[in-house]
């Protein structure tokens, strides 16, 4: 009998592995640069990238309740478009669903080296990723809830700056007016959305968990939905209220680039205290290790689901029959991650060029995840209402204009992952 993945994800289980591998502080480390690229909109801005998040998170609930296997957009994209498109959405994402892995344990790494000094960067993210990958290996169920206790430490935090923001603003007064944050011209601000829908990167996650949930297929949708909503309050939230304690003007800002990677900290520093910009940078050296765990999983699923197809080698598609995971997607997701990481460790620009590879892959394979509605609905006949045809348009077009202002740098690593899966998978296709 075929070993099958265990439905054992509650809704609570789905969120919580959106919320965390997107991270719930996520904004922080972008403060400085939305702010100087918004003229102070940060909150507006995060306003805006929610909004435009949502027509991904529309295709995604589709698609997901139409076609609840695992393989996220593989899957969606192979139904709705055909087997080649679906190989090339499943290719493309993977560099997010691959490489994030290998950021996140990296920034982990870093953390700990700068703590103790004797640590190697190279070791701690190694163990960084022999400690995901043992969780994973243990069962989804295992790995979901060690996931939520540390989502509930940051979410903890996160309340912990809001009221100490509001118990400030509300004695000392605002550095910068109240509704400034949510204020900006059109062409700063839709500038900086275009940075602020990376911070969304990974709430799509959860539909590579579809066939492990214990509800409905349209459970999924749900879940994805929630997530988003969630994580825009969250955003605007922190962003609105960083953004009216922060002493130093947007223009200033913007004059000092190197200024930008430290700004939110500097803000909790010279408002709040020293204290809460060491707790936020303890959570933020430890969290990313989860957001890894959770990565890995996703493209576990997804190995799992091309393997199945036909479209990567069988053995990718085995399941463990204790602990109901694909174990050797999760091996092999696990070495490729131990491999760029340490490399990127070990080499000077190695963080740069990791995160050149994640968000084109992403955006390529939403523009996939659009097509594929319109293709499975509204060119089938499933589905001709008007709402078929326009949310996945519009979704695209974001995607599209999101890509369009990439690094060179990512677009060339883009181009020649996308080369070589090609190339691979004509092969595979000859051979057979």
């Amino acid at each position: 009998m075929t070993t099958t993945l265990r439905r054992s994800l509650s809704p609570r289980d789905l969120v919580v592995s959106g919320l965390l591998f997107i991270g719930p502080l996520a904004p922080v480390g972008v403060f400085g640069v939305l702010d100087a690229r918004s003229g102070g909109a940060l909150a507006l801005v995060y306003v805006i990238a929610t909004a435009a998040m949502g027509f991904t998170a529309w295709s995604y609930a589709r698609m997901s309740a139409a076609v609840p296997r695992a393989g996220s957009v593989f899957a969606y994209a192979s139904a709705g478009l055909g087997r080649a498109p679906g190989f090339v959405a499943g290719w493309m994402i993977m560099l997010d669903y691959l490489f994030i892995p290998s950021v996140a344990a990296l920034f982990v790494g870093i953390a700990a080296h700068s703590l103790l000094p004797q640590v190697p960067v190279w070791l701690a993210t190694a163990v960084a990723i022999a400690v995901v990958t043992a969780l994973n290996l243990t069962g989804v169920k295992v790995a979901a809830l060690v996931g939520t206790v540390v989502l509930a430490v940051e979410v903890v935090l996160l309340a912990v700056f809001v009221v100490a923001a509001v118990v400030v603003l509300l004695a000392g007064g605002a550095h910068r007016p109240w509704l400034s944050p949510l204020v900006g011209t059109p062409t700063a601000v839709l500038g900086a959305v275009s940075v602020a829908v990376l911070s969304f990167l990974g709430f799509d996650a959860i539909a590579s968990f579809a066939e492990e949930n214990t509800g409905s297929p349209r459970q999924v949708g749900r879940a994805l939905l929630f997530c988003l909503a969630l994580s825009g309050v969250l955003f605007v939230a922190q962003t609105y209220l960083a953004a009216l304690l922060d002493p130093v003007p947007s223009a200033q800002l913007a004059a000092d680039p190197s200024a930008q990677d430290s700004a939110f900290y500097d803000v909790l520093r010279a408002s709040i205290g020293g204290w809460l910009s060491v707790a936020v940078t303890a959570v933020k050296s430890v969290a990313p290790a989860f957001s890894a765990m959770v990565a890995q999983a996703a493209v576990s699923r997804l190995l799992y689901g091309m393997a199945r197809d036909g479209q990567l080698p069988a053995a990718l598609a085995q399941v463990d029959a204790r602990s109901r995971v694909p174990r050797n997607a999760t091996l092999l997701a696990a070495g490729v991650t131990l491999v760029v990481s340490v490399w990127a460790a070990a080499s000077d620009n190695g963080l740069e060029t990791l995160s050149s590879m994640v968000t084109v892959g992403a955006l390529t394979a939403f523009v996939l995840l659009h097509a594929s509605v319109i293709g499975y609905f509204a060119v089938s006949g499933r589905d001709r209402r008007a709402v078929t045809l326009v949310v996945p348009v519009v979704g695209a077009a974001i995607a599209v204009v999101v890509l369009v202002t990439a690094s060179p740098l990512a677009l060339a690593v883009a181009a020649g992952w996308l080369l070589l899966g090609l190339v691979g998978h004509a092969v595979r296709r000859r051979v057979a």
